[in-house]
């Protein structure tokens, strides 16, 4: 009998982790309990021949060169700069904010003057958090700070966290940068490319692999359940002898024993629109204005040839609720759910065979490349261990 594994999930963490143990010679069951693989990552042709994310747009971007290396190996990809626009009093500006977003809300006496000091204080190009900025002894640079807080970040985190600005983690803040200089690339990796002909083929060529048994419409938490007393993973049952691989949410493996683990989650709303293009930018947000929070055209990143014909996505931020009809996109990270996700992460550390990788899984917000460089790993931890290193 060769050696079996199980993947629950089939996005990024559990399609790179079943093609990884399938190159090692295990046979591969997977579960997706969508009708169709890739995750979120899914991309597929509207009625007027764009293609886009369903889920949003996804843009790879990464320093990890052997995370590009092995993506490569599944699709070909093109180079793309990914360029994001927001709606700051009624003047559409470069996000993150820089030397042209400054040039476009101030006097041109009163820009330089920014400018001259921003260059005498940080490096040229470099990403400068506005938390630094706030915090400055200068008061023009502090005000300047003050000015990017409340214009582009405050609102707009508030829309997208349901919750005020001063209830998030400082952490979030850092995030958020102004760059000191007129680079307007959003993404400052090495590596900035999209896949030729789409996510979904890239998933597609991933899985194509006769060791791999993929099963769509099928909620694999019908099927499988974690058996306290053997610590054993039950596939109809019986106790799996093999790895497991879950990535999804742990709560529900555990059918929320400890209480739910919240997540934001997202109202998406396409529109078919007959003209060449709807907006300058792949994306524009609207932090203060608009009930949604920004607005992506997906022509910009396929790079498609079709006059008269494009297709936006307004994102309109919503709570998740288990069983509800949305899906649930980013851990909300308090103190008290982490703790209750080291909870849960206690009771997982009981089976043996059981896997953790990826967001949801994992509770945490990954990257593109972080999760497929994390998924990589899990990997080589599973075929490193001793007990699946022979046929059962």
């Amino acid at each position: 009998m060769n050696k079996q594994a199980l993947v629950v999930g089939l996005g990024f963490a559990g399609a790179v982790v079943a093609r990884s143990l399938a190159d090692a010679g295990f046979t591969v069951t997977a579960f997706e309990k969508r009708p169709n693989i890739a995750g979120n990552m899914f991309e597929y042709e509207r009625s007027n021949g764009v293609r886009v994310h369903m889920y949003g747009p996804h843009i790879f971007h990464t320093d990890l060169k052997h995370v590009f290396n092995y993506v490569s190996s599944f699709s070909s990809f093109y180079p793309y700069s990914h360029r994001v626009l927001g709606m700051i009093d009624g003047v559409l500006v470069p996000i993150p904010y820089n030397f042209t977003s400054i040039d476009k809300h101030f006097s041109p006496s009163k820009a330089e003057s920014l400018k001259r000091k921003l260059l005498s204080e940080y490096p040229q190009d470099s990403r400068v958090p506005v938390s630094d900025l706030l915090r400055h002894s200068d008061p023009e640079i502090a005000g300047l700070g003050g000015f990017v807080f409340d214009k582009v970040f405050k609102n707009y985190t508030a829309k997208q966290w349901g919750t005020p600005v001063e209830e998030l983690d400082p952490a979030v803040l850092r995030r958020v940068p102004v760059v000191i200089g007129e680079d307007d690339r959003y993404f400052h990796d090495a590596i900035q490319m999209m896949p030729l002909m789409g996510y979904t083929e890239l998933f597609d060529n991933m899985l194509r692999h006769p060791n791999i048994h993929a099963h769509l419409n099928s909620d694999a938490l019908n099927r499988i359940r974690p058996h306290v007393s053997s610590g054993k993973i039950l596939l109809d049952g019986v106790p799996f002898q093999g790895p497991v691989c879950y990535t999804g949410s742990v709560d529900e493996l555990f059918d929320y024993v400890l209480g739910s683990l919240p997540y934001r989650s997202l109202e998406l709303h396409m529109e078919d629109h007959p003209v060449d293009l709807y907006q300058p930018a792949s994306v524009v947000n609207y932090p203060n204005d608009e009930a949604f929070t920004r607005i992506t055209e997906f022509k910009h990143m396929t790079l498609q040839d079709l006059p008269c014909a494009t297709t936006i996505m307004k994102e309109y931020p919503m709570d998740y609720q288990p069983g509800g009809r949305l899906i649930p996109f980013y851990p909300i990270q308090s103190d008290r759910n982490k703790k209750l996700y080291q909870d849960y992460l206690a009771l997982c550390e009981k089976y043996e065979d059981l896997f953790l990788c990826g967001r949801l899984a994992e509770y945490k917000y990954y990257n593109m490349d972080a999760v497929i460089d994390r998924a990589l790993t899990v990997s080589t931890r599973i075929k490193e261990t001793p007990r699946y290193e022979q046929e059962g």
